[in-house]
């Protein structure tokens, strides 16, 4: 797979690096994304690739079930250097389809981490689950799937703003949350929040 990589970054050198050289050279000693992009680390979403963003335009934190911790130095301090010091406008938490962290909510574990992270999301089911009759069908277990992954994005946009400086920044009104789905049946990104 290493090779096919290295293959794979010849193609990039050539149809894109050597292509673009003024953009790729600006990169060379900074950068200045618009945007932290809070994402799932599922491998079938690429947060450059299903919004056609360009090296730069980006910055990206993603973990499983893209989740905004409270209390959790590591994503903290990513928060602080986009907002704070990239002075990004945008920080966006997206969420998608058949995701594996929202199907865990429901599964009991063995692992020793993946439930203790998966916490920081349980109340998305929780709400799910109040609104909602125990699913009788796949179709109903479907959405009810949907529902929790829709309301994950809206549980970790309030998470977000438990950190001082998103607050600040929104109320500065230098600074926008959002809430995105990505649909990968249809390959459709959409605003949900």
């Amino acid at each position: 797979m290493i090779d096919k990589f290295l293959e794979g970054n010849k193609t990039f050198l050539k149809e894109d690096f050597n292509q673009d050289p003024e953009h790729y050279g600006s990169l060379v000693s900074s950068q200045s994304p618009t945007v932290l992009w809070i994402g799932c680390s599922d491998s079938r979403v690429n947060p450059e690739r299903i919004t056609g963003a360009k090296a730069g335009e980006i910055f990206v934190q993603r973990n499983i079930g893209n989740i905004v911790p409270v209390h959790d130095w590591n994503f903290a301090t990513v928060l602080e250097y986009a907002v704070n010091h990239l002075k990004v406008g945008d920080i966006v938490v997206c969420g998608h389809s058949d995701c594996g962290a929202m199907k865990a909510l429901d599964k009991e574990s063995k692992d020793a981490y993946i439930p203790l992270w998966l916490n920081n999301a349980i109340e998305a089911k929780r709400r799910v689950d109040t609104r909602m009759q125990v699913p009788k069908t796949p179709e109903e277990e479907l959405i009810r799937r949907r529902l929790i992954e829709l309301e994950n994005i809206g549980l970790q946009l309030e998470h977000l703003r438990t950190y001082p400086p998103v607050r600040a920044a929104e109320k500065e009104g230098r600074l926008r949350v959002h809430g995105l789905y990505f649909d990968l049946a249809t390959g459709e990104l959409k605003k949900v929040y």
